[in-house]
């Protein structure tokens, strides 16, 4: 049969996602990732953080941490989300999480809104004095210490805990535990399940035409 040898036959250009799936590098370029803060407000009952982990696991939508806990309502917890993804992706995981039936309602928190994470970071205790000049840098407090191993707490954004796990690498880290980030609007906004009513009129108006 006439026609190019295989190797001179043209190749689509794009990489292929987990799916297989070749994605067009041109829709790629023009929406690039970003980091969003999702505030999300949800029944405080069994399986919730399951159905909504696999939300996002069936949706595949990149997600750095998650993390929840209770509100001073004692029937309502709150989760907070953080992803990386371009701009659709954002906006299709929020118009998601508003089809959960135990979601009350979802908010992307502006970029200065108060973010803070908990991180442990474990070292060798071979220079202690040295390890708390560090931590003191970063307003960290030594939580456990014994001949072999140093244990520092730091409080703060993503940043200021990145920038203090690099500055921990000179005295070999052992290990690293976060919590992930906690957030909440500044000045007197809130995010109250009273917001429920309208947050779903919302998301129905939206999501109507987005099966």
């Amino acid at each position: 049969m006439d026609g190019p040898h295989p190797d001179e036959r043209t190749r689509p250009a794009g990489r292929r996602n987990s799916q297989g799936i070749r994605i067009d590098p041109e829709a790629e370029a023009t929406h690039r990732s970003r980091r969003a803060v999702l505030s999300t407000l949800v029944k405080h009952e069994p399986g919730v953080l399951s159905e909504v982990s696999a939300l996002f696991s069936r949706r595949q939508f990149n997600i750095e941490s998650l993390t929840v806990g209770a509100t001073d309502d004692p029937e309502v917890a709150r989760m907070t989300i953080v992803i990386e993804e371009p701009e659709p992706g954002v906006d299709q995981a929020k118009k998601q999480l508003r089809k959960l039936v135990p979601v009350i309602s979802v908010e992307e928190l502006e970029p200065e809104a108060v973010q803070r994470e908990l991180v442990l970071v474990k070292v060798d205790g071979a220079k202690p004095d040295d390890v708390n000049a560090v931590a003191d840098m970063y307003d960290g407090n030594v939580v456990d210490a014994s001949a072999d191993a140093i244990t520092v707490e730091i409080t703060g954004s993503s940043q200021k805990t990145e920038a203090a796990i690099e500055a921990f690498d000179q005295f070999t880290v052992r290990e690293v535990v976060r919590t992930g980030a906690a957030a909440i609007d500044r000045g007197a906004q809130t995010l109250r399940a009273e917001r429920r009513t309208e947050t779903t009129a919302a998301s129905t108006a939206e999501t109507a035409t987005d099966d």
